[in-house]
């Protein structure tokens, strides 16, 4: 922050030293309309000169530094106080504006010093002159400094703004902003209409010189005429020139940034943020970009949370809005899986290594039903229920369904062993599987959503799956998915058995 202070300082200083420059070249070679002035006050006017610039420096560098004061502290603090907050952002946006205005207030300051305060001291005052100085002094010269302090500090202190808006919510703050198209139209005025305007000065001086001027003194005129317009030619362009390049770097700039992120978001790099330096349409646009970012990072987070809970495939079904959610009505295939003797498994053992044991299952056998396409509905207790060919139809959800209970049982198996080496007891569970006509939709309260499945299959395949402990099998399926298995495991008939609620006997196969 003392880096930045200093350069801020040095650039005021620089400001004034070339407006002092170019009103020195502007009374010389420009409006020499001035009376001779006596030798025995040039001392004086030397003296009067540098306490008047001194006198302006010193009090814009100290009007400057006090309103800096609150930005450094508040950077410098460790613990930044929030009700000071708005009134610091205001400053740091504010600075560029404010440090012009004091240049400004300084050079209408030496303007009324040079044109008023001095001949009137001096006894010479006249309208005339009083605002030929101020033309010159505040207008020429004072316009080129604030608009070289402006650019200049604007671009110093860019690199510094992003501490006072983290977030990048600059158009949070509310102050008054200097569009592209204001910076453009000073430009235009400092190139143009400044250097036509000095042009009929010295137009309108020598003209008047030239009216009963003798040969001789016509060449000399015109002679100074042509030193005039190759001074206005190099000094004029070399302020063109720079002018052109703070503003050019103050919109090609961010613009360069802004681009450069787009590119790292296009390659697929959500985490890019494009700094906000500006207070105009451009910082708009960047604000506008971070926030499309964070959007495009929060629906990424939404995907991979919800991928936790479906396929991929069906994620991005849903999210592309090609499911209907609403409610349909569809065959579908369900699985019920609950693990054998939990309960007194749960009471001998510790309760993290339950969990623990619980959510390894849970996670391997998930992961055969996602691989079989199919959607984990919910786990209740040690219990989990399954569709399939639900929300996305599919076809051949029996044979999928079924092969997701082959790979539950194989996947089992080998955790088991793996159990076992380590000394520790198996697990056994048993499989459901039933496929008929549900109704599926998304079920609950405005706040609270989940997928579910309502009819009578629902409840079928549950009571299927707990008569796999009466007739000692991990996996049973009921004649109406039998009847749809396109390339059916080895099946074993089981005697039919009559449920709760139904008035006939249901035909179970037990997969071998």
């Amino acid at each position: 922050m003392a880096c930045t202070e200093r350069r801020l300082g040095l650039l005021l200083l620089l400001g004034n030293l070339v407006g002092a420059l170019l009103n020195f070249f502007y009374f010389q070679f420009i409006d020499t309309s001035a009376p001779p002035l006596d030798q025995r006050l040039r001392g004086e006017l030397l003296a009067y000169f540098v306490i008047v610039f001194a006198l302006a420096v010193g009090i814009g560098l100290m009007v400057s530094r006090h309103w800096r004061r609150p930005l450094r502290d508040w950077v410098m603090q460790s613990t930044p106080v929030a009700d000071v907050e708005a009134i610091v952002r205001r400053r740091a946006l504010l600075l560029p504006y404010v440090m012009a205005a004091v240049s400004l207030a300084g050079w209408t300051l030496a303007g009324v010093a040079f044109g008023v305060v001095r001949p009137w001291l001096l006894g010479t005052f006249s309208i005339g002159n009083a605002i030929r100085q101020i033309f010159g002094i505040t207008v020429v010269g004072g316009s080129v400094t604030t608009a070289f302090v402006f650019f200049s500090v604007e671009h110093v202190w860019r690199r510094r703004l992003p501490l006072y808006f983290p977030r990048g919510d600059v158009s949070a703050t509310d102050v008054a902003r200097v569009n592209v198209r204001a910076r453009l139209m000073v430009i235009f005025l400092l190139v143009s209409v400044l250097p036509l305007s000095l042009l009929g000065v010295i137009s309108y001086t020598r003209a008047g010189a030239l009216v009963g001027a003798d040969p001789a003194l016509a060449d000399t005129l015109l002679g100074e005429l042509s030193i005039f317009i190759v001074f206005m030619l190099m000094v004029g362009g070399l302020v063109a020139i720079g002018l052109a390049v703070f503003v050019s770097r103050s919109v090609a700039g961010p613009l360069r940034d802004l681009e450069s992120a787009m590119g790292e978001v296009g390659q697929g790099n959500l985490e890019v943020r494009c700094p906000v330096v500006s207070h105009d349409e451009i910082g708009n646009v960047t604000e506008g970009f971070n926030r499309m970012v964070e959007g495009l990072r929060e629906r990424d987070r939404i995907r991979d949370t919800f991928g936790k809970y479906v396929t991929p495939q069906i994620r991005d079904e849903i999210l592309a809005g090609r499911v209907a959610l609403e409610g349909q009505a569809r065959e579908v295939t369900i699985l019920f899986a609950d693990l054998r003797d939990f309960t007194p498994w749960v009471e001998a053992h510790d309760p993290r290594e339950v969990v623990r044991d619980l959510n390894t299952y849970f996670g391997l056998m998930e992961g055969a039903i996602r691989d079989h396409q199919g959607l984990v509905l919910q786990f209740i207790g040690d219990e989990i229920e399954a569709v399939f060919g639900a929300p996305i139809p599919h076809a051949q959800h029996p044979d999928l369904a079924v092969g997701a209970a082959l790979e539950m049982r194989r996947r089992l198996a080998s955790w088991n062993g793996e159990r076992a080496a380590a000394g520790r007891p198996p697990f056994r569970h048993g499989i459901g599987v039933h496929t008929g006509r549900v109704l599926a939709a998304n079920i609950g309260s405005p706040d609270r959503l989940s997928y579910a499945l309502v009819g009578d299959p629902v409840n079928v395949a549950s009571r299927i799956q707990g008569l796999t402990k009466d007739v000692g099998a991990d996996i049973l399926v009921s004649a109406d998915t039998a009847r749809h298995l396109r390339a059916p495991p080895p099946l074993a008939a089981v005697s039919a058995v009559t449920m709760k609620g139904k008035s006939t006997a249901v035909d179970l196969y037990r997969v071998v």
